[in-house]
């Protein structure tokens, strides 16, 4: 990857929790767990999801900068959503777990040297993986899911009289 690219890519995800925080700005408090989209997740769920998917980001970007060629773990994030009773849950700590990991991830970031950026790994469920394939799937993830929030405002305003 280029280093123009990567650069743009490190500044959004640095941007992350950013997003999503504006997302939820003013969103109704009694609709945060609701479904005005059928078959898609509420905006407490989506929190809920990107505090854990954060969380297991943070810890496969540690393994490919401290492991030989570790093996990346995938995960069921349905049943991470059932199980850990994500429409549930408070979000105030699962935002400050999202801006805790994007925070500290992002040093490593700015610090990771080209070598670093080199490193490998296999996830579990699509092969190789290398640290340039996590940044482009992290520094966007946040952003798909503020969007999401934005999409779910716009259907419950949709459904008001």
């Amino acid at each position: 990857m280029a280093h123009e690219e990567r650069q743009a890519l490190i500044a959004q995800y640095k941007e992350g929790y950013d997003e999503v925080a504006r997302s939820l700005e003013g969103f109704p408090e009694g609709q945060l767990s609701a479904h005005p989209l059928p078959g898609k997740w509420s905006a407490r769920e989506i929190v809920q999801h990107l505090a854990d998917s954060e969380m297991n980001s943070a810890i496969r970007l540690r393994k490919l900068l401290t492991e030989d060629r570790p093996q990346i773990q995938g995960y069921d994030q349905e049943s991470y959503a059932a199980r850990l009773r994500y429409n549930e849950r408070d979000i105030a700590p699962a935002l400050d777990a999202l801006r805790g990991a994007r925070s500290t991830t992002a040093q490593l970031l700015d610090a990771m040297t080209e070598e670093d950026w080199s490193r490998e790994g296999t996830h579990s469920e699509s092969g190789r993986y290398t640290a340039d394939d996590w940044l482009k799937i992290y520094a966007a993830h946040a952003h798909n899911h503020a969007a999401q929030i934005h999409r779910l405002r716009e259907a419950l305003k949709s459904r008001e009289p």
